[in-house]
């Protein structure tokens, strides 16, 4: 078969990504090692379109849920607070539904500085993400005080949709921020292969510094920081020469990425999965070990999922038209460790995390993701070294997990919203939204509301 690959393809093989003849992603139809069950359990509800959760390490036990119209709430023992830890609405657009505030993380500091960092989309810029620092009010530890904001970063974007935003502290206390491919559809400013945009990336950034030019500094470690140099023509390497970018954003850690809504690391390890919506047929779950330098190329737009992309097709002898086998393309960057379709599996994938708390050690080493569309969720772990990917849950009457957060004790926690898809819309209006846990069936405590599933 003949296939002709563009000079745009050829330079994204060629600048420092590179092609994988790994095992196929795994995909739904997995079993676990041992017997995982899993339920939901209700935590909170009357909360309005929850999309994210954090927690702080300062002996508390509190449990925060940031909500898409602006607000974080306060969930201390077991009860929302009357008053929030944050709102700004009159600050936040989230009349469409891939606008609002995203997500928070807290300081690894945080006991003792009380610095904690939103993303969120701004009204008077635009929609553009604002990563914002807030310090904790000192006269009221469940109150941040609104006038100690300070802005890091302004990502602006061309369109209305795909802005990621979820942030998160990696192991070596780096604020890392998922940013989405500037949104419509197909990314068609080709912003997830070129390396001169924050759109389509992975960004790792130090919030402890700053800079004359900027309010963080930029880790020295990067893997597109191209200091200053002699131009030398020839005599260099053709691998020193694909490590050049000189006009690179260097904030970047990673890119190839369509829509990072949700990404987590896990605790133990330190490595970073990532949960990369999907176009019109594949999602996926992309995975950087501990011992990444960065620079991953993870293949958006060429690819989605292990597929090339836009699909291509082929005619049938009865003239319908059916996907080609992938398998005949080149594969571009690194693949995801899981995939599944939009046939009948979910239209939008959600990172929940794995689990490294004491209380249940059956599910140790588990990562769970889940899709909004669907409401399945499911388990993933290596089992003689291939991932396996496992349903667990057919979540039904409408739950729909938007995002999730780990505990003070290490469990996972989920948010579902209805959340109306279009605009504009206002949030107040739909349907109110919940905060679950996710805790083995069988150890379900007495009386407690579970989340319902398919078929019981």
């Amino acid at each position: 078969m003949k296939f002709t690959i563009s000079l745009l393809t050829l330079t994204a093989l060629f600048s420092g990504t590179a092609l994988h003849a790994e095992d196929k992603p795994s995909q739904p139809g997995g079993q676990l090692p041992g017997k995982v069950a899993v339920s939901l359990v209700k935590v909170a509800d009357d909360l309005v379109d929850p999309v994210s959760v954090a927690a702080p390490n300062d002996g508390s036990g509190r449990v925060f849920v940031v909500e898409r119209p602006g607000v974080i709430q306060v969930i201390k023992n077991g009860k929302k607070l009357r008053r929030p830890f944050l709102d700004i609405k009159d600050k936040t657009i989230s009349s469409f539904l891939e606008l609002g505030m995203f997500s928070m993380a807290f300081h690894p500091d945080f006991a003792k500085n009380g610095k904690v960092y939103v993303a969120y989309a701004d009204l008077w810029f635009n929609g553009a993400t604002m990563i914002a620092e807030y310090t904790v009010d000192k006269s009221n530890p469940d109150r941040l005080n609104p006038e100690s904001v300070r802005i890091l970063m302004q990502i602006d974007f061309p369109y209305c949709n795909h802005h990621g935003g979820q942030i998160a502290f990696g192991p070596d206390g780096y604020l890392y921020i998922g940013v989405g491919d500037g949104g419509w559809e197909g990314d068609v400013i080709n912003a997830g292969q070129d390396l001169h945009t924050w759109l389509g990336k992975m960004l790792r950034i130090d919030v402890n510094k700053s800079s004359a030019d900027r309010a963080y500094e930029v880790p020295k470690d990067n893997p597109f920081i191209t200091p200053l140099q002699q131009m030398t023509l020839f005599g260099v390497s053709e691998e020193a020469f694909s490590k050049v970018h000189p006009k690179a954003k260097p904030e970047i850690w990673a890119y190839g990425l369509r829509n990072p809504w949700t990404f987590s690391f896990d605790s133990k390890t330190g490595d970073l999965y990532i949960a990369d919506i999907g176009q019109n047929h594949w999602e996926e779950v992309n995975f950087q070990p501990a011992s990444s330098k960065g620079g991953e190329n993870y293949g958006w737009k060429f690819m989605c999922g292990s597929h090339p992309f836009p699909m291509i097709l082929k005619k049938n002898p009865d003239g319908t038209e059916t996907a080609s086998d992938p398998e005949n393309y080149p594969k571009v960057g690194v693949q995801p460790i899981a995939e599944y379709s939009h046939v009948d599996q979910g239209i939008c994938v959600i990172n929940l995390g794995i689990y490294r708390g004491q209380d249940y050690p059956e599910l140790d080493g588990v990562y769970f993701c889940a899709d909004w569309g669907s409401g399945k969720v499911w388990g993933m772990k290596k089992d003689a070294g291939k991932w396996q990917m496992q349903e667990l849950m057919d979540l039904a009457d409408g739950i729909r997990p938007t995002g999730s957060g780990t505990g003070p004790d290490g469990s996972i926690y989920v948010t579902h919203a209805t959340a109306n898809y279009g605009g504009p819309v206002d949030p107040y209006t739909s349907e109110r939204g919940a905060l679950w846990k996710l805790v083995p069936t069988a150890k379900v405590p007495a009386g407690a509301v579970t989340a319902p599933v398919a078929g019981k």
